[in-house]
């Protein structure tokens, strides 16, 4: 699979969260290819669900978020400016002079409005930015804008995705594309290969809002253990200290009180027998992905997560390796079909 090609691909479909039907229907039709089942609830949750050859009912979910970080609008001013707000978190300084895209009867190309650092006033130029006092230029009047654009649109960064050097690869929305790709590339891993569980993979929609998509997902196919993809901080520095997550150096397994401590183990002791490159992050409190509400759904799911560093998330240019998203398809692929691990797991529970 080169993974560059369908990220490009991916990537380009907008999927600010609640606004996630077109991803959907692309990922349906992905899913197909390596799955059995493949569902798509109302809220466009989608599930590909590959059976297993023991019929012993076990349930395994890998679970990865398909919306994005984005804004919506608020309102149209009357000299043609478009007003929004935030869903998900974004850092208003990067936001200055961002192109955008508005999705409304068609798409409508942006700019985010910025005076030029050299016509601030010092206390401009030291004050933070304010979302509030932010909105996109389309070059359209208010009358023009109005016939494309309504309140509560979305937006979405605009962005050329493409290789950097090396296997770096850079584009808007890898957070969490990339958690997509993995489960691609996972299925594709484990379909010459026995499983005694049934693998539901999880598509899921707004997590970056309320992880609402993995609640609703987790009740409606009651699995016995869960995976989560996705992604986190990568290091932006030169100087790496002890505990930077560098991409290209391996998954980050998660470690703390709402991640199994037996599942993390093993993952652990897998990727370390396979040679696998992998990295951990601990986390005392929130993980702040959708392991957050899988642990404690129903009566309680164990539940792992397996991350991939992300520079400069949140952002139009989010940068990864994509040898990462290797590494994570193989310890995964690994983990969900190795028989002595997933006995294990079950006969604990």
């Amino acid at each position: 699979m080169d993974f560059s090609i369908i990220l490009k691909d991916l990537t380009q479909y907008p999927a600010v969260s609640g606004y996630e039907k077109k991803i959907s229907v692309k990922i349906g039709e992905l899913f197909k290819t390596n799955c059995d089942i493949v569902e798509t609830d109302s809220l466009y949750n989608v599930v590909g669900i590959k059976k297993g050859f023991s019929g012993s009912g076990k349930k395994v979910m890998i679970i990865a978020h398909s919306d994005e970080i984005g804004f919506l609008v608020k309102n149209i001013t009357e000299n043609g400016f478009v007003k929004f707000s935030c869903t998900g978190y974004v850092d208003s300084a990067i936001l200055p002079c961002q192109e955008v895209v508005i999705h409304g009867a068609r798409d409508i190309p942006g700019v985010i409005a910025a005076k030029p650092a050299h016509a601030l006033n010092r206390e401009d130029y030291m004050k933070r930015v304010n979302i509030e006092d932010l909105s996109i230029d389309t070059g359209m009047c208010s009358n023009k804008i109005a016939e494309f654009v309504t309140v509560g649109d979305s937006i979405s960064f605009k962005a050329v995705p493409g290789k950097l050097q090396g296997s770096a690869f850079s584009s808007k929305s890898l957070d969490n594309r990339c958690g997509i790709v993995s489960m691609l590339n996972i299925m594709n891993s484990i379909s010459v290969v026995k499983h005694d569980a049934d693998i539901y993979f999880a598509a899921t929609v707004q997590k970056e809002f309320n992880l609402c998509g993995a609640r609703i997902t987790i009740q409606k196919y009651k699995p016995d253990i869960a995976i989560v993809l996705d992604a986190c901080p990568g290091c932006v520095s030169s100087r790496h200290h002890e505990e930077a997550l560098i991409p290209g150096k391996g998954p980050v397994i998660g470690i703390g009180p709402n991640l199994d401590r037996k599942m993390v183990k093993n993952l652990i002791c897998l990727a370390r027998e396979e040679n696998i490159p992998f990295q951990y992050n601990v986390f005392a409190e929130s993980t702040g992905t959708e392991t957050w509400v899988t642990q404690v759904s129903r009566l309680g799911i164990p539940t792992a997560l397996v991350a991939l560093p992300v520079r400069y998330m949140h952002t139009a240019v989010e940068t990864v390796n994509l040898n990462d998203i290797r590494y994570i398809s193989r310890l995964v692929s690994r983990y969900i079909t190795k028989s002595d691990i997933e006995t294990e797991e079950f006969l604990c529970y």
